[in-house]
């Protein structure tokens, strides 16, 4: 009977993750989607918890209180600017939590191992699978026991490592070890021959060194990726998680836990396949260096950054009929998103057509831009992709730059030594004018220069994103 539950339930667990997922794809959508996705995992837990092998009631019911109210605390505490950190800490617990399920399941097969024949009669739960299993069988748990804990233990540092390049903890400058490359596959070649030696019964010394090469892996491979590839870094982490909870799901028997690692793991591959096509990049290229591989000198940029104030956009606007606002992760940090939602309804609402050009790597998050912008109250339809509004920008009176650096640069398309040569890019510069809004003179998160900023038709409007929209929101209205 409970076995029957158990499985009714994760059957429709499985189902709401899957509409869950569906949903994600569609602002319009998103809001039910996540309600699907707490309801399948509120239902897995539950039916897990009376499922078959149940126990320790006190403690599993104290640390799934901890958890939620932890989780509570940190979804009421983050800011949205720093939900790509959050999104990669979360990926490290997945990981650090296959790695622990792992050995726990091999310090099960062990102790089984040890026991008598009519002991093993007496067994429930994960440790009654075991002891049921032939010795090919036991050769299978024992593969996918391994693979879970190594692709874990990478997830692990790795998203340890991505934390701390998005939190400004880490450099976010591609940094590796002498040897680069040839030590991470000296670590990979050694955990292959470790899961030869764990497979034929060498004991557990093979499975920890297996988990240090793994964590070397993860921190060396991630150090080795440059700041502006992060968002697809984040996409590929989220990809290994759910490998990795597959991995764990097939050693542990857990139908529920294989099929939801698979569909976080294939969405998150899938993701970062389309990211990387929209940088014009091979996936393999940026796991093994990322950005900053330019084969020569980068070409000189002429000219000078021309500043503007409030006053001169502000006329800009009034007398333009069309304009596209470029929203980067500079808006994001600055939280400015309410202002420029301000700034769109008024613009709007005196007959303008306002719309707004995303690029799929926008900030450091997939979607980060679509998230801020349904946070303030822009309108699904005006918020457009790069393919479908980049055609427009020879028709557009006004573009209007925010935070944005990478994702505007024309040496993407100019300069064949450029790190980002061949990206395809916002072609914003060729709008009637141009207005950057950006703190500074610097190059931004990624180190590049950007021809953009030294452009004729370009306006440098310096200051704080947020103050300097609220200055030109005033403006506007007169």
């Amino acid at each position: 009977m409970e076995f029957g539950f158990t499985t009714a339930a994760y059957v429709v667990s499985a189902v709401l993750f899957i509409l869950s997922l569906g949903g994600l794809s569609g602002q319009e959508s998103a809001k039910r989607a996540v309600w699907y996705g707490i309801v399948g995992m509120a239902l897995a837990v539950a039916a897990t918890l009376v499922g078959p092998g149940s126990g320790l009631w006190l403690l599993s019911v104290i640390l799934v209180a901890a958890g939620g109210i932890i989780g509570w605390y940190v979804a009421k505490k983050v800011q949205m600017t720093e939900m790509p950190q959050l999104v990669a800490a979360m990926h490290s617990l997945v990981g650090l939590a296959a790695v622990f399920v792992g050995y726990n399941a091999y310090i099960e097969m062990a102790r089984v191992g040890a026991m008598t024949e009519e002991a093993r009669h007496a067994l429930t739960g994960f440790a009654a699978l075991i002891a049921h299993k032939t010795p090919i069988e036991l050769s299978i748990l024992r593969v996918e026991l391994f693979l879970g804990v190594f692709i874990g233990a990478v997830t692990f540092t790795g998203s340890v490592i991505a934390y701390g390049k998005l939190a400004g903890k880490v450099t976010s400058a591609a940094k590796k070890l002498p040897g680069g490359h040839v030590l991470n596959a000296g670590a990979a070649l050694g955990s292959l021959l470790l899961l030869i030696l764990f497979v034929n019964g060498a004991g557990a010394w093979t499975l920890i060194a297996m988990t240090l090469l793994a964590f070397f892996i993860g921190y060396h491979l991630i150090m080795g990726i440059g700041g502006a590839d992060m968002p697809v870094v984040v996409s590929m982490l989220n990809s290994y998680s759910g490998w990795a909870a597959a991995a764990i799901g097939f050693s542990l028997g857990n139908d529920l836990l294989i099929v939801v690692g698979a569909l976080v793991g294939s969405s998150g591959a899938i993701l970062s396949y389309i990211m990387c096509k929209a940088m014009n990049r091979s996936f393999i290229s940026v796991i093994l260096g990322g950005f900053g591989g330019a084969s020569g000198p980068a070409m000189e940029v002429e000219g000078e950054q021309i500043a503007i104030d409030a006053q001169g956009v502000a006329d800009a606007l009034n007398e333009a009929d069309s304009i596209i606002i470029i929203p980067g992760y500079g808006m994001a940090v600055a939280q400015a998103q309410n202002a420029v939602s301000e700034l769109t309804s008024m613009l709007r609402g005196r007959g303008k057509n306002v719309r707004f050009a995303i690029h799929p790597v926008a900030g450091r998050l997939p979607g980060h831009m679509n998230v801020l912008l349904a946070e303030a109250k822009v309108p699904y339809d005006i918020v457009l992709e790069m393919d479908e509004i980049n055609e427009d920008f020879p028709e557009t009176d006004v573009a209007i730059v925010i935070g944005s650096n990478d994702i505007v640069n024309p040496a993407a398309q100019d300069d064949p030594n450029s790190p980002i040569a061949g990206m395809p890019v916002l072609e914003c510069w060729k709008a009637k004018q141009v207005f950057v809004s950006k703190r500074g003179q610097g190059t931004g998160y990624s180190g590049i220069e950007n021809p953009l900023f030294y452009k004729d038709n370009t306006r440098m409007f310096y200051g704080d994103a947020k103050k300097s929209l609220e200055e030109l929101l005033h403006l506007v209205r007169m």
